[in-house]
């Protein structure tokens, strides 16, 4: 592939993840890192990407949208939501994770006598009509490309709570790599949460398989619920049965 080509497929890549990992790069191109280095210093430097710690992310203003995402594979994601609300019930304390996806659990809990605590705002925000959902938020810093709540204040609110359930939000899954965030300011929070909670949901569609963002903020031994939109290949199945969770999707 020529230099110009590569770059370009860098650019289409990064745009369409949003954010990579320069190890990421490495292997998707299959090109040294010092040779990714350059191809993303010269993206930067005519404003198409921006350099951040360990990988780049797409410049602000060719960032997706949140309403655009929020809109992105509804179908998909109602179905995770209700598949997931499923095990939520009356009296549990719950923590719900930023995203589109996890926002879609409101239609399904709305009805439940429960706790939530949650960092996405949006959420927050539906969730004001329904006076039997006792809502806290976590505070910290607005971030305004995901509408959530990060940064260490939100921590440290974190380790006051105890959650039977989690219900978490990822933008890649891969066996090697784990479970994956594109935003890092959000990962100590998804962290922490993890550790706090008895049991843990991640919600990921199909096409998130076998893909992975900037950071890791979890292990699969780590998680006890897998739930997606469809049955996944063999690799996970197997993966699930030796490391003790369980993927759920829809029967046909």
């Amino acid at each position: 592939m020529m230099k110009s080509q590569r770059i370009k497929a860098i650019l289409d890549y990064v745009r369409q993840k949003e954010s990579a990992s320069l190890d990421e790069l490495v292997e998707v191109f299959n090109v040294s890192k010092n040779t990714i280095r350059r191809d993303i210093q010269e993206l930067a430097e005519n404003g198409k990407i921006t350099k951040i710690h360990g990988g780049v992310s797409i410049a602000n203003s060719q960032t997706v949208p949140y309403q655009d995402r929020k809109v992105k594979k509804l179908h998909e994601k109602k179905l995770l939501a209700q598949l997931a609300a499923q095990f939520v019930e009356d009296d549990d304390i719950i923590f719900i994770d930023s995203g589109t996806t996890t926002l879609e659990m409101l239609d399904f809990i709305k009805d439940k006598r429960i706790t939530i605590i949650t960092n996405n705002l949006d959420f927050t925000l539906d969730a004001t009509y329904y006076p039997n959902l006792s809502i806290y938020s976590m505070g910290g810093m607005f971030e305004r490309s995901t509408r959530s709540y990060v940064g260490t204040e939100g921590v440290e609110n974190l380790c006051k709570y105890n959650f039977n359930k989690a219900f978490m939000a990822s933008t890649g899954i891969s066996l090697p790599k784990g479970i994956t965030n594109s935003a890092p300011l959000e990962t100590p929070i998804k962290t922490k949460v993890i550790e706090r909670s008895e049991q843990v949901f991640v919600l990921v569609d199909h096409s998130k398989f076998g893909k992975y963002s900037l950071t890791t903020y979890c292990d699969f031994t780590q998680i006890d619920y897998l739930v997606t939109d469809r049955k996944p290949d063999d690799s996970y199945l197997n993966h699930s049965k030796e490391y003790n969770y369980k993927i759920l999707y829809p029967e046909k």
